[in-house]
């Protein structure tokens, strides 16, 4: 059915997107101190950004699993093609975060007071090759695949 393959995706993508973020926020954030989801304020501002952040980051994921559970209810999950939305999502955030945010908004850095080239590079190669990986899993599990749904359903 067209609307599960689409809830597959989606819920994919969003569970994708709030797991690196929520990884992003405690990591980053809260244990290192590298930087706050917006540094262009006052430390106060930045601690409210780390907050609305996490927030999203767990609403997404949250949402996410909701639509999981609808899929496994009707035995309609595919997680071949789940994972492979997973990280397609995940490497979508890390380079939307290492591009646009670090980049050309400048609201935050990965570290401050460092030679930046490194973690950079470091951060959006892992991004793009984490979509790469994701996008190959997608293509070999098409939606259209003449398989049944409870057939897909472990992770070979």
């Amino acid at each position: 059915m067209k609307n599960d393959a689409s809830k597959n995706f989606w819920s994919g993508i969003l569970f994708g997107l709030g797991t690196v973020a929520f990884i992003d926020e405690v990591v980053f954030h809260q244990l290192l101190h590298w930087h706050h989801f917006y540094d262009l304020s006052t430390p106060s501002i930045g601690l409210v950004s780390d907050g609305l952040f996490h927030a999203f980051s767990w609403f997404a994921t949250v949402f996410a699993l909701f639509l999981v559970a609808d899929l496994r209810k009707r035995n309609a999950w595919n997680k071949k093609r789940w994972f492979g939305a997973e990280l397609v999502g995940a490497g979508i955030f890390n380079l939307y975060d290492g591009i646009i945010q670090h980049k050309m908004m400048r609201i935050h850095q990965i570290r401050y007071d460092v030679e930046i080239i490194y973690y950079d590079v470091v951060w959006n190669v892992i991004a793009a090759l984490i979509l790469v990986i994701g996008l190959y899993i997608l293509k070999k599990n098409p939606s259209n695949s003449s398989r049944k749904a409870g057939e897909d359903n472990a992770l070979t």
